[in-house]
C-alpha cells in the first residue's frame, strides 16, 4: 500500500530561478544517477532479500529516493514555473518540452531502466548501490557548486547528505552480512589465482600497496601466459570440404 503526504520531506525554497540551472537539475530527475534510478533500485532489490532487517533498509530508503524525486521536482517547477515566457525558454531543453520537471537528463536523454543496478544477489547489490550513492552524491556536489541561489544549495546540501548516509546503512548491512571487506560471496568458490597479483603495468616504478602485498597478495612480477595458444579458427566451407575428402578417402 502508498499513499502520498503532500509535504516535502526536506525544504525547498529557490530564491533566484534560473531555467538553465533548471536544465542542470533534471540530471537528479530523469538521469542515471537520478532518484528514480535508486528508488526504483532500492525497491527491486528488497524483493530479492531474505534476511527481513535489510529488505526492510531497502525499501524504507527507496521511498526516501522517491521523496528525493519529488523535492528535485519541485526545484525543477521553481527555477521555471515563475518566469515568463520568454526567460523560462532560455532553456532550449524548456522551450521544446515545457517548463517543469521530465524523465530526461540534463541534455535530453530520455531515462531508462538500463539505468537501475541489480542481480537478485543481496551483496552484490549493496555493493552497487554504494557505488550508485556514490555517483548521486558526486552529481550533487557539481549542482551545489553551480546553484545560483542560497535556497537551491541548502536543498542540494541536504539531498548530498542523505547519499552519505544511505551509503553508512549499506556498508553496514554489509558488515552485518560478513562481507563489508571480504570479496568473496556466492556458491561457486575461486580457484588458485585468487590472490595473485600481477604487475602487468611496466613504467619502471612499480608502486606497492595493501593491495599487491603479502599477507593478503602473491605478487607475480614477471607474469607468464598460463594459456598457450589459441586454436586456431574453424572455416565451416573449410570443414565441410575436409569431411567430405575424408569420406571419400575411406570409401
Amino acid at each position: 500500500m502508498f499513499y502520498h503526504r503532500k509535504e516535502l520531506i526536506g525544504q525547498v525554497k529557490v530564491d533566484r530561478p534560473d531555467p538553465r540551472f533548471g536544465q542542470l537539475l533534471l540530471e537528479q530527475f530523469g538521469g542515471a544517477t537520478g532518484e528514480l534510478t535508486a528508488g526504483l533500485q532500492y525497491w527491486v532489490q528488497s524483493f530479492h532479500v531474505e534476511d527481513a532487517g535489510i529488505r526492510d533498509m531497502l525499501q524504507d530508503i527507496a521511498l526516501e529516493e522517491f521523496s528525493h524525486l519529488e523535492m528535485v521536482g519541485m526545484l525543477i517547477e521553481q527555477h521555471t514555473r515563475t518566469l515568463d515566457q520568454a526567460d523560462a525558454y532560455a532553456s532550449p531543453l524548456f522551450r521544446v518540452r515545457g517548463v517543469g520537471p521530465h524523465f530526461v537528463d540534463s541534455q535530453g536523454v530520455a531515462w531508462t531502466a538500463a539505468y537501475i543496478n541489480e542481480g537478485a544477489n543481496v551483496v552484490r547489490d549493496l555493493r552497487a548501490d554504494i557505488a550508485a550513492e556514490a555517483g548521486a552524491r558526486q552529481t550533487y556536489e557539481a549542482l551545489v557548486k553551480a546553484a545560483p541561489d542560497e535556497g537551491s544549495r541548502k536543498a542540494l546540501t541536504h539531498l548530498l547528505t542523505r547519499e552519505v548516509s544511505h551509503t553508512a546503512m549499506f556498508m553496514q548491512a554489509l558488515h552485518k552480512l560478513g562481507k563489508l571487506t571480504d570479496p568473496i560471496f556466492g556458491n561457486i568458490m575461486p580457484d588458485e589465482t585468487v590472490d595473485i597479483y600481477f604487475d602487468l603495468s611496466k613504467n619502471g616504478m612499480d608502486e606497492r600497496g595493501p593491495w599487491n602485498r603479502e599477507p593478503k597478495f602473491r605478487y607475480d612480477a614477471e607474469p607468464k601466459p598460463r594459456g598457450g595458444m589459441p586454436a586456431p579458427p574453424v572455416n565451416p566451407d573449410e570443414e565441410k570440404l575436409r569431411l567430405k575428402a575424408d569420406k571419400l578417402a575411406a570409401g
